[in-house]
């Protein structure tokens, strides 16, 4: 993964912790279920826009960025980044990445 990444995790559609690298401060319960409830809200306004299935949320705030992308049967993996964090990079990293948990689950 790039060196601007600071966490990841894979979390269920339901908002259960799969697998994590967050900060020991960091409640992995509050991020999975934030997690899934970000998806599901990006998931509901792409429907209601008519734009297709969501492939990826996406959060920048002053202090960096939250990515969460599709990652399968029922997961989706989040990446916590740096804010000079380059995303294409970020984005590249994540698709690699769900390339391998789809093996997996």
């Amino acid at each position: 993964m790039s060196p601007d990444v600071e966490a990841s995790a894979l979390i269920s559609d339901d908002g259960l912790m799969i697998a994590s690298a967050l900060p020991q401060h960091v409640d992995e319960s509050r991020v999975a279920g934030m997690s899934a409830t970000l998806s599901s809200l990006g998931a509901r306004a792409a429907s209601e826009l008519e734009r297709g299935q969501v492939d990826e949320v996406l959060v920048r705030g002053n202090s960096g960025y939250a990515v969460m992308m599709t990652a399968g049967a029922g997961a989706l993996l989040l990446v916590l980044a740096a804010k000079q964090a380059k995303l294409g990079l970020i984005f590249l990293d994540m698709r690699r990445a769900i390339e391998d948990i789809r093996k997996v689950l």
